[in-house]
């Protein structure tokens, strides 16, 4: 351990980054419902994850909720939707942009990813869970592409 910045040394005797800190925060228990889903996929998700709900408390209080749950460090919150008070609170905690992001839409698969990429830079996670949370939504059985109203064979 680097006394002076807290952060592990690895063997090399170089600073390891901290791992990015997850913070699920959404309407009702969906933040609970997602955080335990991850927990029973991979085991223990001891300190990588931590559920917030919107449930019960104001603006003010959210906002005291989330900023307690990000704490120091980098940190990558997840919410459920780009609006409303959950988004709100997330961009007020996260707008120091060199250790901080938040991510709309979150899903399981994303989350599980997170879990285990987030030793990688900020921007470099960000990036690969867009695109494993993107990549996640499908229909089935697939959906022919369509142009306006017609499909390519018309």
């Amino acid at each position: 351990m680097d006394r002076a910045s807290g952060v592990p040394e690895g063997e090399s005797g170089l600073s390891e980054p901290l791992p990015v800190r997850g913070i699920v925060l959404t309407h009702g228990g969906l933040a609970d419902g997602l955080v335990d889903a991850v927990a029973r996929i991979v085991g223990e998700v001891d300190g990588a994850l931590v559920a917030v709900s919107n449930a019960g408390c104001g603006p003010e209080a959210l906002s005291a909720r989330v900023a307690e749950a990000v704490g120091p460090g980098p940190a990558l919150v997840f919410t459920d939707m780009p609006a409303g008070s959950c988004a709100l609170a997330a961009r007020v905690a996260c707008r120091n942009p060199v250790e901080r992001r938040v991510l709309f839409g979150v899903n399981l698969p994303m989350l599980l990813d997170f879990v285990f990429h987030r030793t990688l830079p900020l921007d470099e996670l960000v990036e690969r869970l867009l695109t494993q949370g993107r990549s996640a939504i499908q229909a089935y059985p697939a959906m022919p592409q369509t142009h306006g109203h017609h499909t390519p064979e018309s």
